[in-house]
């Protein structure tokens, strides 16, 4: 799930074990080529252009996640002036941001794995349109360290709830071009992200990046409210159970009696019972040395990701002289190359499943329950080598 390549959000290395879980849930262990296969049918009654909608609009959600990162970086020098605070304390409320992003995730996993995907949508983005509408009229320091905080709590479960829609509605044949389209998203938000916020914090001041985020993530909620269909297994099965009170769409989809009952995945609703959410769920994917170390390499460039960005648009005011716009700009080359690449890995995701599977003499099939024994982890990883070496040998320059 963690793409050397790419942007990693702050949130990666908890959401990568939980999405990594609930994608291995319709997966068999992988064996040798050759293997004798088995047919099952098709997992979800969303049709192509259903789930690219899905994909759509849950992608732009978890856009959020990076974009409330970047857009504030390019304003940390006015921000600390008109605080009357360090430029140390503000890099503060960064870290806490990064700590809360790497937390919050496992809890509202949990939660959307409890009550649905399309309820958390709206709780996130009711804090995180608070915690805006808060950080838009600030004037204290402490004030502005709990809201990042809050914000950080909601943007940071964008992203992983995001990837068990993506679980929820895809075969693993295509899945590689869905995750690709999070990533697309979720890593051009850094380098449109701090050019909109150098743009608003030159021409209209730092507090418009808040009131454009207000704006922003408010139009999304609405669109997830009202176009977002629920897609958890839980509570519609295949998709063909229908969707009431909050998990009702427009855009639904409706399956006749004669299609739910040939459907072998649409099941009863099981009843759902009210716990407190457990961030611990995720952590037994830990003890699998594959998936510790995929998370372990996914985190350490992270780091090396934020290490640099944080600090980049200060220090380019500090030493070079530039104004916010300036400074904002230098974020580009690296969003747009991360972006492109993301969406180009997903594709080569995809072809490569295709490649493995003819290999294995299987045409046409539709997941990785079709193919007993499937060789998952193999086909997932072959790539990643050569970008992972990449990534090493240029973070230096």
């Amino acid at each position: 799930m963690v793409t050397p390549n790419a942007i990693l959000t702050p949130h990666s290395p908890v959401l990568a074990s939980a999405a990594t879980k609930e994608l291995k849930d319709d997966a068999p262990d992988a064996i040798e080529l050759g293997a004798p296969v088995q047919r099952r049918e098709n997992t979800s009654i969303f049709s192509r252009w259903q789930k690219r909608w899905i994909s759509l609009i849950t992608s732009f959600a978890a856009m959020f996640s990076t974009l409330s990162t970047f857009v504030y970086l390019p304003a940390l020098t006015p921000i600390s002036r008109d605080l009357s605070v360090s430029i140390t304390l503000m890099n503060l409320t960064v870290t806490s941001y990064l700590v809360v992003a790497g937390i919050a995730p496992a809890f509202i996993g949990d939660i959307a794995d409890q009550s649905g995907r399309k309820p958390v949508y709206i709780l996130v983005f009711l804090l995180m349109l608070a915690a805006n509408l808060g950080m838009a009229n600030l004037t204290k320091w402490s004030v502005l360290l709990v809201l990042r905080m809050i914000l950080s709590a909601g943007a940071s479960g964008t992203v992983s709830v995001a990837y068990g829609v993506v679980a929820d509605i895809t075969t693993a044949g295509e899945r590689g071009s869905f995750i690709g389209t999070i990533f697309l998203f979720t890593t051009m938000a850094p380098s449109l992200g701090p050019v909109l916020g150098g743009i608003l914090a030159e021409k209209l001041g730092w507090r418009w990046i808040f009131w454009f985020l207000s704006i922003l993530t408010g139009g999304t909620l609405v669109i997830l409210a009202l176009l977002l269909p629920e897609t958890q297994r839980k509570i519609v099965g295949d998709g063909s159970l229908p969707a009431r009170g909050i998990y009702w769409s427009v855009v639904s989809p409706k399956a006749s009696r004669s299609t739910r009952q040939s459907q072998g995945d649409a099941e009863p609703r099981e009843k759902r019972g009210c716990r407190f959410p457990n961030p611990l769920t995720c952590l037994p994917v830990l003890m699998d040395k594959g998936s510790l170390f995929s998370i372990l390499i996914g985190a350490l460039q992270y780091v090396n990701v934020m290490t640099l960005q944080t600090s980049l648009a200060s220090l380019s005011i500090e030493v070079y002289n530039l104004n916010y716009l300036q400074a904002g700009l230098i974020y580009i080359p690296c969003g747009v190359c991360s972006a492109v690449s993301a969406k180009v890995t997903g594709k080569y995701i995809d072809w490569n499943f295709r490649r493995t599977r003819h290999r294995l003499g299987v045409e046409d099939a539709r997941s990785v329950g079709d193919i007993e024994g499937f060789p998952l982890e193999h086909t997932r990883l072959e790539g990643a080598y050569l970008l992972t070496i990449i990534c090493t040998l240029t973070t230096p320059f």
